[in-house]
């Protein structure tokens, strides 16, 4: 989102492990491969009413829990940063986050902003889901022998 309240959302995710494990060490898929049409642009719609709710300019990502069988869905997290997620995000759009949001830092808005991908087009732009990623997390938990290796909450990779 920027100053002139544009808003897109760049990219979605689905972490594969269950709540109780760190995104961080989940494997996540992008895009997301279970939702339907319908969730997906429900947690899109719901995404940018609350950065703009909280008034965040810049870069953010949100994290949701979906129920399937009930649809129903609650907020874990809002980050009003780039994040690990903004790498991956990135790699797998084209869509230059960590650029773009330093462009809107300085002050500039996302139409006048030019998509360095395609050099046609403006950075006001949801790019098309048109790619498959897979990140698989790697665990060096040997080089820490006293480390539980047990997945949890928290991060250990």
């Amino acid at each position: 989102r920027d100053a002139s309240d544009n808003c897109i959302t760049v990219c979605n995710m689905e972490n594969f492990d269950p709540m109780g494990i760190h995104t961080g060490e989940s494997v996540v898929v992008a895009p997301s491969q279970t939702l339907s049409d319908d969730e997906y642009n429900k947690l899109r719609e719901v995404a940018i009413k609350v950065i703009r709710h909280f008034g965040i300019v810049g870069e953010a990502n949100i994290q949701y829990a979906l129920d399937p069988k009930s649809k129903t869905f609650r907020i874990i997290e809002v980050n009003p940063r780039l994040s690990r997620s903004s790498a991956l995000a990135s790699k797998a759009t084209g869509y230059p986050l960590a650029y773009i949001a330093a462009k809107i830092a300085l002050g500039h808005d996302l139409v006048s902003l030019r998509n360095l991908v395609t050099r046609s087009t403006t950075a006001c732009f949801e790019p098309s889901l048109d790619y498959c990623v897979v990140k698989v997390p790697r665990w060096d938990i040997d080089k820490f022998p006293t480390v539980e290796k047990q997945l949890g909450t928290q991060m250990k990779s």
